[in-house]
């Protein structure tokens, strides 16, 4: 059997070992001993392993079912828990998406997660994967009006998307509107030829990627043929009211006052309209204010609407992700 890194019998019941304090790594053994298990988990030259290093920031040193953990004792402890749940899933080989998300699920596991309705797309394990991507979840299907509000990569946009499909596979809308305002982001795109689609489809893309994922490619387009769902630019949104729709507006941090005010009263009857925006990262001119930013504070005492407010443990992209937007963000508080 090869060695590991920690003897077996200097380590203690719960994998640490026997030292006292002045030692911090944990080492474990994955039982039972199991090849093909191993591999599974630990994926192509040991880049599942990796994944899980990132998301702790701690050391992983392996050989053969023996690991040893270096790094903050509370971290290390963690990553113990994630191999160990990793080790028992892994009956097939696991992808970097099945780490990444599964570290997600193990991080809101122990924030107690409530339980959210199941949506109905094409994703059947589709779900809010952190208590506030389920609180999300809850206030759309309960509220006409929805507001979220955070940075990238927090589900805000795809889970509106996913709510959209789920409320007109259900039939309690008729189509699905899809807007945004067509502001650039710091570059110049020049003249767009083609027609109104066409020119705001590359604005317009994350919905578009979010509509195949969940519905497929060619569900997707006859429903545009149809009409049941619809590109609609903010600008051309102006004399307009939408009945019995599910209307996302997204990127709404680049909205003037005027358009978000605009918008919001398009709203008719039997529709709902979710608002998604990141407030650090607007593209409007300078000392132009946000529409979002107004919004969220003259109608925070408006009964029938709600706001959900994300961070950056709510990342569900890539581990790193999570920490650039918190580096970002002390970097704001703390200049």
């Amino acid at each position: 059997m090869p060695k590991t890194a920690e003897p077996e019998s200097r380590r203690g019941r719960d994998g640490a070992p026997a030292g006292g304090a002045k030692a911090r790594g944990l080492a474990l053994t994955l039982r039972p001993p199991d090849n093909a298990r191993l591999a599974n988990l630990c994926g192509a030259l040991d880049e599942n392993l990796r994944q899980i290093e990132m998301a702790y920031d701690v050391t992983l040193a392996r050989r053969g079912g023996h690991c040893r953990i270096d790094g903050d004792p509370a971290q290390a402890r963690l990553a113990v828990a994630a191999l160990r749940h990793f080790y028992v899933c892994a009956d097939e080989p696991l992808t970097i998406d099945d780490i990444q998300l599964g570290l997600i699920e193990l991080r809101a596991r122990s924030q107690a997660v409530p339980s959210a309705a199941e949506l109905l797309t094409r994703k059947n394990d589709l779900h809010g994967r952190t208590p506030h991507q389920v609180e999300y979840l809850r206030k759309i299907q309960e509220h006409d009006i929805t507001f979220a509000v955070g940075p990238a990569g927090t589900g805000k946009t795809y889970l509106a998307v996913a709510s959209a499909v789920d409320a007109f596979e259900r039939d309690q809308v008729q189509r699905i509107v899809l807007t945004r305002p067509a502001v650039e982001a710091g570059e110049r795109l020049g003249f767009l030829p083609g027609d109104l689609a066409q020119k705001v489809d590359p604005y317009l893309r994350p919905l578009y990627d979010a509509l195949y994922d969940l519905m497929g490619f060619d569900k997707v387009a006859r429903l545009f043929e149809k009409q049941n769902i619809e590109v609609a630019p903010l600008a051309y949104m102006r004399g307009r009211t939408l009945n019995h729709a599910f209307i996302i507006l997204d990127e709404a941090q680049n909205t003037t006052p005027e358009q978000m005010k605009m918008f919001l009263t398009r709203i008719g009857i039997g529709a709902k309209a979710v608002i998604t925006g990141d407030v650090t990262q607007m593209d409007l001119p300078k000392g132009q204010k946000s529409g979002l930013v107004e919004a969220r504070r003259i109608l925070a005492g408006v009964r029938g609407l709600a706001f959900t407010d994300f961070d950056a443990s709510d990342v569900v992209r890539h581990p790193l992700v999570a920490r650039i937007v918190a580096a970002y963000a002390e970097n704001e508080n703390n200049p």
